[in-house]
């Protein structure tokens, strides 16, 4: 298989102990190119783990990750950034005090190739590579729908907004995989509607694989082609949408089984 064919993500036997219990264990996920893929189960099913090992959080006991084949365990956070993972997080972790602008560009640093000469004596290549990244830090906001909040401070922001521009950060890491934990939680029907529409905007426009979280059924079944259940680490079901809402596994760990 050459490298144009080899999946974006591929997960094998991954797994973590802590403390003897297991809390991700024999987990598989293979994600192709430009893929919109759910990973859903009940609280405590293991997902934001599974989100942690891919991202460098953990480290796993068993188990390999790869990154268009690039086999990365062992591998720091920022490690896994520069490979081309980036997510966004259950609980919105802004820099609050900072622009929209402002937030955008910092995840851009990594990309910066101007000096420390030339920062501190403001030379021509620094002003030409900051007005680069800040038309590249506009575009993305124009992308979240937030290309008027450009200069407004980021704890300011309504909730909904606040989660776009975190989906905003992430893009700007140039990333091949965006992990998307629970985009829609705690918005209303309005925001979740739009939310929808900004992801498969930019799947399209940026030609990237998501993997998402998330507890809104609604939005799951409407957005993602395939999905992955888990319950107590372990995956118990795998499909499309429609044969998901009708499998007995997953509506029992949803539900609770049936009484006799």
């Amino acid at each position: 298989m050459n490298k144009a064919e080899q999946s974006v993500l591929k997960v094998a036997h991954l797994g973590i102990a802590f403390g003897g219990l297991k809390a991700v264990n024999d987990f598989n996920i293979e994600i192709g190119k430009s893929e919109l893929y759910g990973l859903i189960g009940p609280n405590g099913a293991g997902k934001t783990t599974v989100f942690n090992l891919l991202t460098g959080v953990y480290e796993p006991t068993e188990g390999a990750i790869f990154l268009n084949g690039e086999k990365m365990n062992g591998k720091k956070t920022h490690q896994m950034v520069q490979a081309g993972i980036a997510r966004t997080f259950q609980n919105i972790r802004l820099f609050k005090k900072m622009t929209a602008l402002e937030n955008v560009k910092v995840a851009m640093n990594m990309s910066m190739k101007y000096s420390l000469g030339s920062a501190i004596f403001r030379l021509p290549s620094y002003w030409k590579e900051e007005s680069e990244v800040n038309i590249k830090a506009k575009e993305l906001l124009e992308v979240v729908n937030l290309g008027d909040k450009a200069d407004f401070i980021a704890e300011n922001l309504p909730y909904g907004q606040q989660r776009r521009l975190e989906i905003a950060r992430a893009l700007a890491t140039g990333m091949k995989l965006l992990l998307l934990d629970e985009p829609a939680a705690g918005m209303n029907p309005t925001e979740t509607a739009e939310l929808l529409d900004i992801i498969n905007v930019i799947r399209t426009k940026f030609n990237i694989s998501v993997l998402l979280i998330e507890h809104d059924m609604s939005l799951v079944m409407k957005i993602c082609e395939k999905i992955q259940v888990i319950d107590y680490g372990v995956t118990i079901a795998f499909g499309t949408p429609a044969e998901i809402a009708n499998n007995p596994k997953v509506i029992e760990a949803y539900l609770g089984k049936e009484d006799e």
